[in-house]
Parts: C-alpha cells; sequence; structure tokens
C-alpha cells in the first residue's frame, strides 16, 4: 500500500493506493545554476545561433525586452530565477551599448488578464525594480495601434508596435511548453485572434502544435524587420523546504507529509484559510540551464533540456489517471477556479504535458480531484459565464463558434479585459479546446468529490460522490493500471513506446 498526500481544491486527501497502482513523481531535482546573472551574460555572448548580443546592439539604440507573467509552473515562488534574467538581460543591453532609458519592457500576459502596476513589479528583483528607467508597457490584444505585418496559415499577424520600433528585440522566458515562453511569448504580443487559433495537441511536442507554428512564422516575419534575439531558462519543478523538504520527488515526503498529525486540525480550518496555508507553503524553484539565440531555437533546446531532466517515464500507457486539482486558477493574478478553469488544469495542462504518446489508453478513464463549484469571481471570470450559457444545452459545435464569435464583439467585455479587470472575452473558447485532445482520447472523465453536478455534466463530465467512488467507477470498467498524479508541479510524462 502506497499512502500519499493528494491535493483536492483547498483539501488535502490521504490516499492509500494498491501496491499495483502507479503513483507518478517526478526525478531528483538537477544541479542548480548558482549564478543566473553570470550564466544569462554568457548565453547573450555565446548564442546558440546567429551573432552575440554586442554584435545587434547600436550604441545608444532602442531595445524592447519581451516577458511574460510566471503563471507557469505551478505553484509560483516570491523569488523565481526569470527575476534575475531579466535584470542581467538588461543590464547586458545596457553594457552593450543599449541605455536603460532607451528600454521598453513588454509584458505579454495573452489571453489573461492585464497585469496591473503591482504585478508588473514582481516580474523583476525589488530593487531593480525601483531602479529601472525605462518605459513598460502591458500589451493590450485589442489595441487599434496593432502593425500589420502579413498571415500565417490565413490567420492576420498584427502585433505591438514596440517590437516594430526597437532596434533589437531580446525575449527573456522560460521553457515550460510550446505554447508558454520563446516564440509563443511573441505571439503573446499580437492581437486576439492569432492567439486565439494557438492550439496544440500536446503541450512539449511542437509538430502537432498550431500555436507553434504560428510562433515560428511571427518569428520568421518579424527577423527580417528588426534583430531579434531570445534568452530561455530551464526550470527544474518547484519543491517544498521545511518540513515537507523533498516532496514532490521524495516518496519519504510524500509518506511524512500524510502522516503529519497537523493534518486533522487542517482539515476542520475554513477554505480560505486552508487556501491561504498552501500558498504560503515555503518553496524553491531553480534554474538548470540557460540558452540564447534565436527565440525558437533557445527555446526548443530549453524545453527539451527541461523535458528530460522534470519529466517521469512511463513504460506504458495507464488505463485510468487520477490527476489532483487544485484550487487555484492557472493564470495571474491567482483566484479560485470556476469549473471550466479547474477542468482545463486537469485535462488542458496535467493531461497535455505528454512526449511520444498520450500517457492514458485510448478509451481510457480520467478522474479530476475537485469539488468543480459553480463560482465565477465578478468581474475577473465574467466571461466564463458567457462559456457555460452557450454549453447549457450541449455541446454543439456550431453554437459554440457562434457563442464565440458573439462574445469577441461583446463590447463591455472588451472594455473590462482593456481596462485590466477581467480575462478576454475569448479565453474560456481557447480553455475549451485545450480540454479537447484529452477528451477525444478517452472514454470518461470523472469527477471526484463533485459539489455541482449541473456544471460537471454541462461539461461532458461525470460527477461522482468522492475519490473512492470514482477509483470503483473505473476500475468496475475494467480500468486495472491506474496511475496518481498527486498535485502541481505537474510535470512532463515520457512515454517509453508509441501506442
Amino acid at each position: 500500500m502506497q499512502r500519499f498526500p493528494l491535493l483536492a481544491g483547498s483539501s488535502v486527501l490521504v490516499v492509500d493506493a494498491p501496491d499495483d497502482s502507479v503513483v507518478l513523481r517526478p526525478p531528483p531535482p538537477a544541479e542548480p545554476i548558482d549564478d543566473v546573472a553570470a550564466a544569462v551574460r554568457d548565453a547573450l555572448r555565446f548564442p546558440l545561433a546567429g551573432e552575440p548580443l554586442e554584435a545587434l546592439v547600436r550604441r545608444g539604440g532602442r531595445a524592447t525586452l519581451v516577458v511574460e507573467p510566471p503563471a507557469l509552473p505551478l505553484p509560483g515562488v516570491l523569488r523565481d530565477p526569470r527575476q534575475v534574467a531579466i535584470e542581467a538581460a538588461v543590464d547586458a543591453l545596457a553594457a552593450a551599448g543599449a541605455p536603460v532609458e532607451r528600454q521598453t519592457l513588454l509584458v505579454t500576459a495573452g489571453l489573461a488578464r492585464r497585469p496591473g502596476h503591482r504585478d508588473v513589479e514582481t516580474l523583476v528583483p525589488p530593487d531593480f525594480a525601483r531602479r529601472f528607467r525605462g518605459r513598460v508597457r502591458v500589451h493590450d490584444a485589442e489595441d487599434e495601434r496593432l502593425v500589420d505585418i502579413g498571415a500565417a496559415g490565413g490567420v492576420r499577424l498584427r502585433i505591438h508596435p514596440c517590437l516594430l520600433e526597437a532596434e533589437v528585440v531580446v525575449v527573456v522566458t522560460a521553457a515550460e511548453t510550446v505554447l508558454h515562453g520563446g516564440p509563443a511569448t511573441l505571439l503573446g504580443a499580437a492581437g486576439a485572434d492569432a492567439q486565439r487559433a494557438a492550439g496544440a495537441y500536446s503541450l512539449l511536442e511542437p509538430t502537432a502544435s498550431q500555436g507553434w507554428r504560428l510562433a515560428l512564422a511571427l518569428e520568421r516575419v518579424l527577423s527580417r524587420r528588426v534583430p531579434l534575439l531570445g534568452v530561455s531558462l530551464a526550470l527544474d519543478n518547484p519543491r517544498l523546504t521545511g518540513a515537507l523538504d523533498g516532496y514532490p520527488h521524495d516518496a519519504g515526503a510524500a509518506e511524512r507529509a500524510a502522516r503529519l498529525p497537523v493534518r486533522h486540525l487542517f482539515a476542520r480550518l475554513p477554505g480560505a484559510i486552508r487556501r491561504r496555508v498552501i500558498a504560503r507553503m515555503p518553496r524553491v524553484l531553480t534554474a538548470s540551464g540557460v540558452y540564447a539565440g534565436p527565440p525558437s531555437a533557445a527555446h526548443a533546446e530549453a524545453l527539451l533540456r527541461a523535458t528530460e531532466l522534470r519529466g517521469a517515464r512511463l513504460e506504458e500507457p495507464l488505463e485510468a489517471m487520477c490527476v489532483g486539482v487544485p484550487d487555484v486558477t492557472p493564470y495571474l493574478p491567482r483566484e479560485r477556479p470556476n469549473p471550466l478553469l479547474a477542468a482545463y488544469l486537469g485535462l488542458g495542462l496535467a493531461l497535455r504535458l505528454w512526449r511520444d504518446a498520450f500517457p492514458v489508453v485510448n478509451g481510457g478513464t480520467a478522474i479530476l480531484v475537485h469539488g468543480l463549484g459553480r463560482r465565477f469571481p465578478h468581474p475577473s471570470q465574467q466571461p466564463y459565464r458567457a462559456f457555460f450559457n452557450a454549453v447549457r444545452g450541449g455541446h454543439d459545435t456550431e453554437a459554440l463558434h457562434a457563442a464565440e464569435h458573439a462574445a469577441g464583439r461583446d463590447a463591455r467585455a472588451i472594455a473590462a479585459y482593456r481596462d485590466g479587470q477581467a480575462c478576454h472575452p475569448f479565453l474560456p473558447f481557447v480553455d475549451w479546446r485545450g480540454c479537447e485532445p484529452a477528451l477525444s482520447r478517452l472514454g470518461s472523465v470523472l469527477v471526484a468529490g463533485s459539489r455541482d453536478a449541473t456544471a460537471a455534466r454541462s461539461l461532458g463530465l461525470v460527477p461522482t460522490h468522492g475519490l473512492r467512488a470514482a477509483l470503483a467507477m473505473a476500475r468496475g470498467s475494467g480500468m486495472r493500471r491506474v496511475g496518481f498524479l498527486p498535485s502541481p508541479p505537474y510535470f512532463p510524462l515520457r512515454m517509453a513506446v508509441e501506442r
């Protein structure tokens, strides 16, 4: 019997998994980089391909740094290596001849809620935020001033003017997925229609990703107009420190967490306090590699390294997969998720982090452990109400397309997005398409501990009373090889043989 904690919403369940179950854990962390800033400077001097930074910067020239909020990986940390990398890139540009006053920090959040002033300050170290004298711009996917630079695959590419006004553009990100970091960050500085078309069957395989192809096309078009350089960090999995040091890779740490006497007291606390305690648990995040070069090249190299170092290997696909879903959104700032966002965490994120083959057999079962209650924080998640109204009568494709087009013409929803109060009205439909690769392979998706059967059924999911009942249903339908993905951090799953 294997005992481990499983995060379900704001609660922590202790699961006694049979010995024939597969409890998925990432490998131990790789040797971290001691000095991230020095590694960034070295990478810019010796890129994987193309000219070094010094050869691209004109004395007194203008530069634009493109960055994105650290929404991934989950959970986040206060001290993120990307903060140091951004500062090092700014200093390297200044040393090469582009003074800080001539630099622009362009923050792209995609279709998520636009970051405010305080959110932007958290992207860099506090002392650097106080001394930075350049411009800061937050991308607006509905800005009328976006510049049309062509099309790719029938999609118009309209980008932020800061990318064309600069004499060199540097992208500083971490390699999390094919849709996060690298050239995808440039796509995040494009119009809403281009971002809406950016999908991926697997978040780790560029070949089956329309989003990667669009981002690559944008990079190529933009590189003909302005020199481009990317810095990509290969991050390790976030891990706990203190009493739970070693989690999630250490089975002993999981056993200690399952035996903590305070867990009974924790279970009696109100949900708001439990969420606060979980959010404040001490965690660390380190970088194991830094690469520079064309954004796509640097990103691909860092993503490959991160996948190899962070991923768990499966010799054969599972018949059922149980995924612990936290009570947070996959976007910043963190909030309690509505049912679609909770489903997206399990189906669109955890079950899309695979390479070589889908980790569950065709017709298999996924179990999402979450209450899936209908809550839509106002006004930030109001666009998700429009999505739920559209699926109330079923998942008719034409009806969903019509609802998506109507959402894109909703002046009030667009205004709320531009004011930084809510996400873009396209985002719920993009999130739903992110769930479809898993849904198309699975026979059923069970919601263990569902508190709102109507919300689960409106998404085509099957509500159950608890994890024990969901596991019994899965085994009753013939699913014997069951895997458990206890809780974030969600890590890559590498299949040994494609099925």
